[in-house]
C-alpha cells in the first residue's frame, strides 16, 4: 500500500532508507502505550504529525513518531505543559542539524529542560515519601486497633 508524506512524496509502507516500516495508529498506540485518543490529541496540539497518510486517510507512524511520542508520554507525568513539551521537541529536532552558536543556544535550552526535569522529578519523589508515610500511618492505626490476630 503507498503513502503519502507530509511533503507529499510517496513514501513505501515496507520500510525506505529515512522513515522505516510505517504503522497506524492504532498499533502506534499499543507500541508507545498511549491511547488513541491521547494520540490524536497530541497531533491536534502540534506535539507530533504523522509522518505519512494512507491513501484511505489513515494516519502512518515511523519510529521516530514514536521517539517523539515516547518523549511527550514521559513529560506528562512531570506536568510539562503543551507549550513545554512543543518547545522540547523543537530543541530536539533542531540538535540534529544545528551547529556553531544555533548548537550551543540548543544545548542551553536542552540543559533547562532537563534542570526542571531533575526538579520536579525531586518534588515527585517527596510526594511519594509523604503518601507511603501516610500509608504507613494508617496501616499502624490498623494493626493498632485490630489487635493481636493469633
Amino acid at each position: 500500500m503507498a503513502a503519502t508524506s507530509r511533503d507529499s512524496r510517496p513514501e513505501q509502507h515496507a520500510s525506505g532508507p529515512t522513515t522505516g516500516r510505517l504503522m497506524q495508529i492504532g498499533e502506534a498506540a499499543e507500541r508507545v502505550g498511549l491511547s488513541i485518543r491521547t494520540i490524536r490529541h497530541y497531533e491536534e496540539a502540534g506535539l507530533i504529525v504523522p509522518s505519512a497518510r494512507s491513501e484511505g486517510g489513515f494516519r502512518l507512524y515511523t519510529e521516530p513518531d514514536l521517539d517523539r511520542l515516547a518523549v511527550v508520554k514521559r513529560m506528562k507525568p512531570l506536568g510539562f505543559a503543551l507549550d513545554e513539551m512543543r518547545g522540547l521537541l523543537a530543541v530536539l529536532d533542531a540538535l540534529d542539524t544545528a551547529t556553531g552558536a544555533e548548537r550551543a543556544a540548543l544545548l542551553d535550552r536542552l540543559g533547562m529542560f532537563h534542570a526542571a526535569a531533575t526538579t520536579r522529578v525531586t518534588a515527585l519523589r517527596d510526594q511519594l515519601d509523604m503518601a507511603e508515610g501516610f500509608a504507613d500511618t494508617l496501616r499502624d492505626k490498623l494493626d493498632h486497633h485490630r489487635g493481636p490476630t493469633g
